[in-house]
């Protein structure tokens, strides 16, 4: 039996943008930065934004949540909530206007809604099965780009990921068949922008699904692919989102 999924994306775009709007209007300096370790880094600006999310799901819903700060609350089984509350806290941390909100809605594996807020520019992108992708209440699709050399790759570099002269030079050979290469540090608006045609395929080694889930469910409804492969909750994944149109 399907579930009307209109009431959940509404509830998703509130809580993103109003995360989003505290986001906009907070600077890194008042939140302060509650931990580095390595090249990641956690800002109290996540823990306030989630909080922030997790009471407009909890106030509004009864569905379990997996969140990127506080992790797990009831069984991850049948409809639960992904919440990444800000994906690219280093860009965030710097002044650099790519960060965004992620709010999914996951039945059992598959994301099945996604709303996001991209702070730098205020723009909330949402889709979900049976509901076309918009861009600020417009239509998004993906692009009609069929051939790398004509296409833009956004990929990101892993801390974990394989440094080896021969991974590199592996990396090299694939970013040379491609038109253009962007990294931004934000895997949620990677992903998003693939879904309004920015960009033609995003793919990384090393995503959680709170960075992801979103992205996925608004590129599928903008007529897109989106994989990842298998893995716990928390672990990091492979994922792709394309077009649907270029060869692998």
């Amino acid at each position: 039996m399907s579930t009307d999924l209109a009431p959940y994306l509404a509830i998703a775009a509130q809580a993103a943008r109003q995360a989003g709007a505290f986001l906009a209007g907070r600077s890194v300096a008042t939140q302060g930065i509650d931990k580095e370790t390595g090249r990641d880094i956690k800002l109290a600006a996540d823990r306030n934004a989630e909080a922030l999310i997790l009471s407009i799901l909890k106030n509004q819903t009864d569905l379990p949540i997996l969140a990127e700060e506080s992790g797990a609350s009831g069984e991850l089984s049948g409809l639960y909530w992904v919440v990444d509350p800000l994906d690219g806290s280093a860009n965030y941390n710097r002044g650099l206007p790519l960060c965004a909100v992620s709010i999914a809605l996951m039945r059992d594996e598959t994301p099945v809604l996604g709303a996001i807020y991209d702070i730098g520019t205020g723009e909330v992108m949402t889709g979900a099965e049976g509901h076309p992708a918009e861009l600020d209440g417009a239509p998004i699709r993906v692009s009609s780009a069929s051939e790398k050399s004509a296409a833009i790759l956004a990929t990101g570099l892993p801390v974990m990921a394989d440094y080896s002269a021969d991974a590199l030079q592996a990396m090299a050979a694939d970013f040379a068949a491609w038109k253009k290469i962007r990294m931004l540090g934000t895997a949620t608006l990677a992903g998003a922008y693939v879904a309004c045609g920015r960009v033609d395929r995003y793919t990384e080694t090393g995503a959680r699904l709170w960075d992801v889930a979103a992205a996925m469910a608004i590129a599928r409804a903008a007529g897109g692919r989106a994989e990842i492969s298998d893995g716990a909750p928390d672990a990091p994944r492979r994922i792709l989102i394309d077009n649907g149109r270029l060869p692998d």
